[in-house]
């Protein structure tokens, strides 16, 4: 799988970046990343459903953390939308 990352994404797996490989039925995924020490692989598949995948472009796609998360648990990423950053209001 780390060789498919370099070859087919032009990409370098020894990064901490997470990548994921879906099956053609979408109801799997292969999820590579180096976490420093050695290559993690894991597999997860869905029993009932299907994992709702983003539109690919250019063979790869990026999410943030919490789509990724939303993506993983099987629910659709598209409505996980991260909270901006304020400045708490003053006491009086």
């Amino acid at each position: 799988m780390a060789s498919m990352v370099q070859s087919a994404l032009a990409q370098d797996p020894f990064t901490g970046t997470v990548f994921v490989i879906r099956a053609k039925r979408a109801d799997r995924m292969k999820i590579l990343f180096w976490d420093g020490s050695g290559l993690v692989m894991t597999y997860k598949r869905l029993e009932e459903n299907s994992f709702i995948w983003p539109a690919i472009r250019d063979g790869a796609i990026t999410l943030n953390r919490p789509q990724f998360e939303a993506l993983f648990a099987g629910l659709d990423w598209r409505r996980v939308r991260s909270l901006e950053p304020r400045r708490p209001a003053a006491a009086e």
